[in-house]
């Protein structure tokens, strides 16, 4: 928002009403400005571009390379709104570290073994995904759609699911640390067999 600023008069007083009314406007406006921000837009900025490559997608077929597990990489693995519903070979095992999955469809697909480190999953869909011993952690799976998911002996450790939907989901063996597993089972949507398994309290 571009602010403009009047040029004083030489003939006004420096410490005029007018000028001070001009100058709380001014700072009340810039202040609206900063505060009313979306939070979703100030999440979206700091994602970059959605890639304009043509195999984007097909690039999680062949995952990135080990020095990426940790979330360092010089370009992204950017498979947002990628359809790989029910792929049930090609995903087996990769490394997806770090990648950016937000409203991408998994339904269906076979996701074993795979390594999700730090990906940032918010808004995907991940019905009935297979998720065997595959590493999870630190990723984001805010309003995600993993109904029927299954995590068996899977590290959920650092993973955060706001709002994400997990009927009928499978936890068994489940690998996930105290203060991880205190916040997923605030989420209201896991049955209470899967409640069991994961050990929730409350």
């Amino acid at each position: 928002m571009k602010l403009g600023i009047e040029k004083e008069s030489t003939n006004s007083h420096p410490n005029s009403p007018l000028k001070q009314l001009k100058n709380v406007a001014c700072s009340l406006l810039a202040v609206w400005a900063v505060t009313t921000v979306s939070p979703a837009l100030a999440a979206n900025q700091r994602l970059p571009p959605l890639s304009t490559e043509p195999n984007r997608c097909e690039r999680a077929f062949v995952g990135n390379t080990i020095g990426q597990a940790n979330g360092v990489y010089d370009k992204p693995l950017d498979l947002r709104f990628c359809d790989f519903t029910n792929e049930k070979s090609n995903l087996k095992g990769k490394s997806l570290a770090a990648a950016l999955m937000s409203d991408a469809k998994f339904d269906g697909a076979d996701m074993s073994e795979v390594i999700m480190s730090k990906a940032y999953a918010v808004g995907a869909s991940f019905k009935g995904v297979n998720f065997s011993n595959a590493v999870l952690d630190r990723v984001n799976f805010g309003n995600a759609n993993m109904q029927g998911a299954v995590f068996r002996n899977s590290v959920l450790s650092g993973s955060t699911f706001v709002d994400t939907q997990l009927d009928n989901a499978v936890f068994d063996d489940t690998i996930i640390g105290y203060i991880d597993l205190q916040k997923l089972c605030t989420n209201k949507t896991i049955t209470e067999e899967g409640r069991d398994v994961l050990g929730c309290r409350f």
